[in-house]
């Protein structure tokens, strides 16, 4: 009897205590992943006040910058490269790793040279939306004097 209750009990508290997903669940999306592979570069960046609010973008340089800027996605080993050098903006460039999840969300990092994706503490995650076979949209949700705002990256194909 005092087996079958101790039992009872750890298979209670070990499924009872299944832990949730969360957003950066690792489940791929492949199909959204293949469909934005290969090389891109950003339209345009839209957000509310975008005429007269400045928003760093990515903690590198005000969104509007990243207008024009290059970007890589290689689906079958999830890296990829980005080139930012807009006039008037800082020049800047990475590597990147990321993945789409099936909740429709990208993770991605900023990866520093010579440190390896498993050692980059933080990242970015955003959600993918309207994805076709010439453009795409990313969008980052961001705290804007108080209250929280879309900045929609629109991504064309080269």
């Amino acid at each position: 009897m005092k087996k079958s209750a101790l039992f009872l009990l750890l298979a209670i508290v070990f499924f009872g205590c299944k832990p949730k997903e969360t957003i950066t669940s690792t489940k791929l999306d492949n199909k959204t992943e293949a469909a934005i592979k290969g090389n891109w570069r950003i339209a345009s960046v839209n957000f509310p006040g975008s005429d007269y609010l400045k928003v760093t973008s990515f903690n590198i340089a005000d969104a509007k910058c990243f207008e024009g800027s290059q970007w890589s996605f290689i689906s079958n080993n999830n890296k990829g490269n980005m080139l930012l050098d807009k006039v008037n903006c800082p020049s800047y460039s990475s590597n990147i790793t990321w993945y789409i999840n099936k909740d429709g969300f990208m993770v991605m990092k900023f990866l520093t040279e010579g440190v390896k994706a498993k050692h980059t503490d933080s990242g970015y995650i955003l959600r993918v939306a309207n994805v076709n076979a010439t453009t795409f949209q990313l969008i980052d949700k961001v705290n804007v004097g108080g209250q929280f705002v879309d900045i929609v990256y629109n991504f064309e194909k080269k």
